[in-house]
């Protein structure tokens, strides 16, 4: 299938890798399908793209590359939601807001992206405690990340 992203234009994707995210996005409801974007030259962000609208994408990465440390239970209702049968399903992704320095940019830690990699459903969570914030720094554990500043 084609779409066009954000950032990299018309792409076509596999639509078998299109993943479903059955009560969308917090803040947007109604986008139920996105698919999941590597950028070029192995960075460590990728992008959550919409595959119906151009201008709803999310620059995503692993948390765990930035936040050795984070941790979190799921409860059972998203657990039961994506069908979730042991912890090698699970792919946790948190929204990034990159900033220009890149050192004042944040990172989502209260409410990651959770995706079944075998089912290709997906949840974002809400972790109801005041461990994260929604704008956490990103903190940097490899300094040739941190080029580009």
């Amino acid at each position: 299938m084609r779409i066009m992203t954000k950032y990299f234009g018309k792409m076509d994707i596999d639509s078998a890798r299109v993943i479903h995210f059955p009560t969308g996005i917090l803040g947007f409801p109604q986008e139920t399908e996105f698919v999941l974007i590597d950028f070029p030259k192995q960075s460590v962000f990728q992008l959550l793209q919409s595959t119906k609208e151009r201008e709803i994408a999310f620059i995503v990465l692993n948390p765990y590359q930035m936040y050795t440390n984070y941790a979190f239970e799921l409860d059972d209702s998203i657990v039961q939601a994506l069908k979730l049968r042991d912890e090698t399903d699970i792919v946790v992704l948190s929204i990034v807001t990159l900033k220009k320095p890149f050192k004042d940019s944040t990172i989502n830690l209260q409410a990651p992206i959770i995706i079944n990699a075998n089912k290709w459903c997906g949840k974002q969570f809400v972790i109801k405690t005041n461990q994260y914030n929604t704008r956490e720094p990103i903190t940097v554990n490899d300094p040739l990340m941190a080029k580009g500043e």
